[in-house]
């Protein structure tokens, strides 16, 4: 079997001085470097913060080729493999806050459009309705702040449970277990399941527990499956019994079932991704890019038909439930490119190029018509799944205060399931610190 060596741990182990040395770079850069500089006075060139894959280079070159000697899009790669969400978050914050005009267009987690909307040019008079109707109205409802268009999405995500179907094969009621998991499966009899599937000597199910974002996703996932919301007019409100159950959900999957291996509280999607192929786990909480990630981290190959997708299990009682997440474009307002900028942003979103974003990165498609599409769809048929999925997509808050407080609640959601403080307790305890207004720090 294949034996991959994840480097991630390296750089969080180090994460104080990279991001120190980040961020004295982007000074030098942005500030007194001549890194900026136009050659050519004829040319307008746009600085675009993102993580930069394959297929964003490719649409890039080939926006900057169409319009070679009038506008030249300049990326700027954040990576995901260097670059937690929220450590992006905050250098693109530290800049903003400085009103210099180097950066144009930045790429966002869409949950943070309410903390960066006073930094961002309002879109809807480059934007009109028509335009707006044509994008997927999950992903288009992540972009409004105060009734104010200030952001388009670029990809949509949501949560997605892989299974290797090699090895859940082996049960002898595989076809009915595999007609449960489509169908949306209930979380008791998920653990049913697993309990049987760990005489086999697999870990059952790996989801990413360390203390960030992505833990919040599986947090609220599981709250608004008990139709239970974590926000309440603007107040985060843990102590429901509702939350109660979530946490002692992902607890339990660690500490009572063991369905879960306990190294996964210091895991992120990444270190999840490896952990599954490494070990030959059952199940997986991804996203659709893990194909993705696959042929670029292990082998260039289609691996759907031994990785199969089925959607988020669910509370007895409750509604199915999947977390939408994705990127957004948010152009600065003190950019003084703004037209070259709405034309790139037009060009990203246009038929053609989400289909090389998603046909080359994974990325699924933001255009409504790419769904309707029967050609597209013939060649794409798992679109029909993504979109049964959508259809019970939920949002994590949008608030102004929902990233201070998700890194407050992700803290003490990581210590309960490391067992070092119980679940009523780490609840409690967020929520108090969260109303004292007190600093936080870890």
């Amino acid at each position: 079997m294949l034996k991959l060596k994840p480097n991630i741990k390296t750089f969080y182990l180090s994460i104080a001085a990279i991001t120190f040395l980040v961020i004295t770079v982007f000074v030098v850069m942005f500030l007194f470097g001549d890194y900026f500089k136009v050659s050519n006075e004829g040319v307008k060139k746009i600085y675009y913060v993102d993580n930069i894959s394959q297929s964003h280079k490719l649409v890039i070159d080939r926006f900057n080729a169409l319009n070679k000697g009038r506008i030249e899009v300049v990326p700027i790669d954040l990576p995901f493999e260097k670059f937690s969400t929220n450590e992006r978050k905050e250098l693109l914050i530290r800049y903003l806050r400085s009103k210099s005009d180097r950066v144009d267009l930045f790429s966002v987690d869409q949950i943070w459009v309410p903390r960066f909307a006073k930094w961002t040019e309002p879109l809807s008079k480059y934007f009109p309705k028509s335009q707006r109707q044509q994008i997927v109205d999950q992903a288009m409802e992540t972009c409004y702040y105060e009734n104010e268009l200030v952001a388009l999405p670029l990809y949509y995500d949501i949560g997605i449970l892989y299974y290797n179907s090699s090895i859940l094969k082996k049960l002898p009621n595989y076809s009915s277990v595999k007609n449960e998991l489509d169908s949306f499966i209930t979380w008791d009899r998920f653990i049913t399941i697993g309990q049987k599937l760990k005489s086999y000597g697999h870990s059952v199910y790996v989801y990413p527990a360390d203390d960030y974002e992505g833990l919040m996703c599986s947090f609220v996932e599981m709250l608004e499956s008990q139709n239970e919301k974590l926000f309440v007019n603007d107040t985060v409100r843990l102590n429901t019994k509702a939350a109660e159950n979530a946490l002692q959900l992902l607890v339990d999957l660690v500490n009572t079932y063991k369905l879960s291996p306990k190294e996964i509280t210091d895991f992120r999607e990444t270190e999840c991704y490896f952990h599954f192929v490494n070990n030959q786990d059952v199940f997986l909480r991804g996203w659709p890019g893990f194909y993705e990630w696959y042929r670029k981290n292990v082998k260039n190959q289609d691996v759907s038909d031994i990785y199969e997708k089925a959607p988020m299990p669910y509370f007895k009682g409750g509604k199915p439930a999947s977390i939408i997440g994705g990127w957004n474009l948010m152009m600065s307002k003190y950019s003084t490119k703004k037209s070259e900028v709405i034309e790139f942003v037009k060009y990203l979103l246009s038929y053609d190029e989400q289909t090389i974003f998603y046909e080359v990165g994974g990325y699924l498609p933001i255009q409504k018509s790419m769904y309707s599409d029967s050609a597209f769809v013939k060649r794409h048929p798992e679109l029909k799944f993504y979109n049964k999925v959508l259809k019970s997509g939920v949002h994590r808050p949008f608030s102004e205060k929902y990233t201070k407080c998700s890194d407050i609640i992700a803290s003490y959601l990581n210590l309960a399931i490391k067992n070092k403080i119980g679940v009523k307790e780490a609840l409690s305890k967020a929520q108090r610190i969260i109303n004292s207004g007190d600093v936080f720090i870890k």
